[in-house]
């Protein structure tokens, strides 16, 4: 029964991942792409108006929570492949399937996706961290900049090589999920649909 609870959750979390991430992905492109437009327009401005003030303010604010988003869409990527890794192995090894393709596969994609969100993130740290050294005039402006694009030019190559891990792993866990029902129904037992409609009933 928890066999079939686990694998609906599985079911529903691993179709709505692609899509989520994908949504992630393009909203944090734009934020990096406002963050770094609106530092070049408050760079443009003169220092010491008012107007330069609050464009700065809205710069720091944008830097500082797109900062945190790319902090909170690579760390998703861990967690999505460390649960479905670990769904997929327990799944392997209470239905006794081969390890290979798809609990392999699975391993073969979290190695893949996790050296660029890793990247991604300390590169964000460090392009955030040049912005406090800009903003106490103990690092070059360029410092900033310099990481700003860095970080632009990461994530997007980090999202390309994660977005293709994430909809294979999404296409692996339906194939186990398939091979489960197949293994079911050969040894003559109800498909996780019936099942997890039983265990509801006994409620």
């Amino acid at each position: 029964m928890a066999c079939a609870a686990g694998s609906a959750i599985m079911r529903l979390y691993n179709r709505g991942m692609t899509h989520t991430f994908r949504l992630l992905a393009t909203l944090l492109t734009l934020a990096m792409l406002s963050a770094i437009g609106v530092g070049f327009w408050s760079f443009s401005l003169p220092h010491d108006s008012e107007f330069w003030a609050n464009i700065f303010i809205v710069h720091y604010f944008l830097g500082l929570f797109t900062a945190i988003g790319i902090l909170f869409v690579h760390c998703l990527i861990f967690i999505y492949f460390l649960g479905t890794g670990r769904w997929v192995k327990e799944v392997t090894l209470a239905y006794q399937m081969p390890d290979a393709p798809n609990h392999k596969r699975t391993r073969e994609l979290k190695r893949a996706a996790f050296p660029p969100a890793l990247f991604s993130m300390l590169i964000g740290v460090a392009a955030a961290a040049a912005g406090e050294g800009a903003r106490f005039q103990d690092w070059h402006w360029t410092v900033h900049m310099t990481l700003a694009f860095a970080t632009l030019l990461v994530n997007l190559w980090a999202f390309r090589i994660e977005y293709r891990c994430v909809a294979e792993n999404a296409q692996i866990i339906r194939a186990v999920m398939d091979d489960v029902e197949r293994i079911r129904r050969e040894r003559g037992l109800n498909t996780n649909d019936e099942a997890l409609f039983e265990e509801q009933s006994h409620r």
